[in-house]
Order: structure tokens, then sequence, then C-alpha cells
């Protein structure tokens, strides 16, 4: 197997694994929120907990240089902003529609976003064609989702 190969199992069950934990994260969020009265009190909460055990983690393997902290990419750091939206929408959301439902919602808004970055290489991804072949595959995964969509 070359180097690419053996090294996609250990990260596609990392990614199984992390997929595993969204929903978690989401109802915990959710439960957290509906404890504090706010979306945005529970995300704020969640992300202080993850910034100090993110801190113990890089107190261990190391914080980057200063230097690294640049400008040249400012749109890098937009990620934090669509974490906290995600992380407030489901804390909002998932109570009155449902954490299945919510979480549906979320995996079409994923499907689409990631083949259309894929497609145009945005965002200094490796940029992957949507073929016929892939367009079907993720039509099929909408009806799924759709079909295992609980009626509100």
């Amino acid at each position: 197997m070359s180097g690419q190969h053996s090294a996609f199992v250990p990260l596609a069950a990392m990614m199984f694994a992390a997929g595993l934990g969204i929903p978690m994260f989401a109802s915990l969020n959710a439960g957290l929120g509906q404890q504090l009265h706010g979306a945005i009190s529970a995300t704020a909460v969640s992300f202080t907990v993850g910034l100090l055990v993110a801190l113990a983690v890089l107190s261990f393997t190391g914080f980057p240089a200063a230097a690294s902290f640049t400008m040249d990419k400012p749109y890098l750091y937009f990620g934090a902003v669509f974490m906290l939206f995600y992380a407030s929408a489901v804390a909002f959301s998932a109570p009155k529609i449902g954490l299945g439902n919510a979480i549906f919602f979320v995996l079409m808004g994923q499907l689409i976003s990631a083949a259309l970055i894929d497609h145009f290489g945005l965002l200094g991804v490796i940029q992957s064609s949507l073929t016929l072949k892939r367009v079907i595959g993720l039509f099929v995964m909408a009806i799924g989702l759709y079909l295992a969509r609980k009626p509100v």
C-alpha cells in the first residue's frame, strides 16, 4: 500500500469518530443552552471549556510560533465564526425540531457545501470534480437523509 492509502484508514476512522461526536456535542450543547436559557451562553461555555482543553494539550505538544499568526490569509480565521454559528444554531434549534432533524439538515448542508468546495477547489482543498456519479451519490444520500428525517 502506498503512503497515501495506508494513511486513509486511520484518518477515515478518526473522521468517523468525529462524526459520532457531532450529534453528542449538539445534544449536550442544546441541553446546556436550555439550562443557561440561551444558545449563545451555552456556546460560549462550550468554547471556553474547549479552549482550556486545547491549551492544556498545547502545553504538552508545543505552542505554534508567534510568527505563524499572520494575516496572509485572513479568511482562515473565519472557521471560528462558522463553528460559533453551528454550535449556537443547533443549541437553539434541536430542542424545537429534535436533535435528529437538526443533524439531518446540518448533514444536507454539509453535503452541498463539501461538494461545491471540492469541485471548485475552494479554500485551499484538493480539487475533485463533481462528476455525474458523485452527483447521483449525493442525490441518493439526500433522499436517505430526507427519509430518515422525523416528522415534526
